[in-house]
């Protein structure tokens, strides 16, 4: 979770993702910033996210996305 942490905070120093939870919702991050996170956690973590993960529920808050990533890396 550090690390996704660190990607998150890189993009945007400004915002809490510890507590955030409508990151999408209030357009914090948009498409490009959502297209960098995916390259950075492929890279990162070493896991793709296919298109139909890629949902406003999967990127709203750090955990829901470290969720994904866990989750991903359970159906290696």
């Amino acid at each position: 979770m550090e690390a996704l942490l660190e990607i998150l905070e890189d993009l945007h120093p400004e915002v809490d993702f510890e507590t955030c939870t409508t990151l999408v919702d209030e357009k914090i991050i948009d498409s490009f910033d959502i297209v960098t996170i995916i390259a950075e956690i492929n890279e990162e973590y070493d896991v793709v996210i296919p298109a139909e993960e890629i949902v406003p529920e999967n990127f709203n808050s750090a955990k829901a996305l470290y969720d994904l990533i866990l989750r991903l890396e359970d159906e290696d």
